[in-house]
């Protein structure tokens, strides 16, 4: 969840949403993201809404401490309920992402769990996850979760070596997230991720492969890897700003992602998304599939974004003014903004492009399919799905997928 949030119309105090966001509602999914915005300490890359003890102290007082964080967050959910009304949809999906969200007590994050399940029941096959650091859990912190009803989790591992691990602030030592994986097998997880970044200024082609062998061997179901995005005004950027490590260019990027594609694909692990494999379609990560395909769901906590209907909308940044604003009843929505028919076909191209079933061609406008015949006569694009009416990227367009959409969307 980046920092900066954008400009909008402002949010009712009740939150109530245009009467048109519920149309149609029963035959789109919902999902909830429950964001905690606290880390331990911050990582240099990171540009997300977090915050330390530190950087809390003395400006939000009792409402911005963790130790109540959760009864804030229970009280949006039942906020989501008076908005949402008599939607009768259970809860397909929750995921519970941060900062660290496994910094609060284990109880914590099942008792949030419990108030959706309470205000708005879950799917038989619902999805529970929440993102872990390795240091912050350990084997009775897990198996409080799972039986609270999480059963999917997904570690930040990003690199088997330390001095990577050194240069992007990461405090967990190397082999922590392989233990990590056995501890949530036998606390009964069936499905657990781990979290590459490739392409952290000093690694070298033999410090991915040995990440990505790491990972391989401690059996994840599910595997996300990302290059390396430096954002401005975090630390590392400065850091290479004043020439302490150098910046990684794009061709090691694309060298580097060749290398997950051949490792995963030969591990068994198949892409479904531009930047995560599973080892099959229930590995998935279907709460992360309701964002790039556009469904429904509602994002608690500071800095939260929400999508109900073609309505957008985010909460403030601050935790203190996040629980201020729930604790005078009031909606903690910073702004919003109501997508337009064209918007919405715009963002289903920019997102779903990036998936293994690609975009159907009858999306695209002129501009936009002679792009794609392009695309395709340039390798880009897969011939048989072409054939049969979809944008599929092969692995040369994963590797330009930007350019490819930036093209496909006139």
């Amino acid at each position: 969840m980046p920092s900066a949030l954008p400009d909008g119309e402002p949010v009712p105090d009740d939150g109530a949403l245009p009467a048109h966001a519920l149309t149609g509602a029963a035959e789109r999914p919902l999902g909830f993201y429950l964001h905690v915005p606290y880390c331990a300490t911050r990582c240099g890359y990171c540009d997300f809404n977090t915050y330390t003890a530190t950087e809390l102290r003395g400006t939000g007082g009792v409402l911005a401490s963790r130790d109540n964080y959760a009864d804030t967050v229970v009280d949006e959910i039942r906020l989501a309920r008076k908005v949402l009304g008599d939607d009768p949809r259970p809860v397909r999906t929750v995921f519970v992402g941060g900062g660290t969200p496994t910094l609060l007590a284990a109880d914590d994050l099942v008792r949030m769990l419990g108030a959706i399940r309470d205000e708005f029941g879950l799917a038989d096959d619902a999805e529970v996850t929440t993102e872990a650091n390795p240091e912050s859990v350990d084997p009775a912190y897990l198996a409080t979760l799972r039986a609270g009803g999480f059963n999917r989790v997904s570690f930040g591992m990003q690199s088997a070596r330390q001095h990577v691990l050194r240069i992007l602030d990461r405090t967990h030592t190397p082999g922590r997230p392989e233990a990590c994986v056995a501890e949530a097998r036998a606390a009964g997880f069936e499905h657990v991720n781990l979290d590459l970044i490739y392409g952290t200024p000093g690694e070298s082609d033999d410090d991915w492969r040995a990440s990505l062998d790491a990972a391989l061997g401690a059996g994840p179901d599910h595997v996300s890897a990302y290059a390396l995005i430096v954002e401005e005004g975090t630390q590392l950027a400065r850091r290479i700003r004043r020439g302490e490590v150098p910046m990684t260019d794009d061709d090691v990027h694309a060298d580097r992602y060749l290398i997950a594609e051949e490792m995963l694909s030969a591990a068994g692990f198949d892409w479904y998304e531009v930047s995560n494999w599973a080892t099959s379609d229930a590995g998935r990560c279907l709460h992360n599939e309701l964002y790039w395909r556009g469904a429904d769901w509602w994002g608690a906590g500071p800095g939260a974004h929400s999508h109900v209907g073609g309505v957008r909308w985010w909460n403030v940044k601050h935790p203190g003014a996040y629980a201020g604003a729930l604790a005078a009843g009031r909606s903690p929505g910073a702004g919003r903004e109501l997508l337009s028919e064209e918007d919405r076909r715009v963002e289903r191209i920019l997102l779903e492009l990036r998936l293994r079933e690609g975009v159907p061609l009858d999306l695209l406008r002129e501009a936009g399919r002679a792009a794609a015949h392009r695309a395709l006569t340039d390798g880009l694009l897969a011939k048989e799905p072409y054939d049969e009416g979809r944008a599929v990227l092969t692995l040369r367009g994963r590797l330009l997928a930007d350019a490819v959409v930036r093209d496909l969307v006139d």
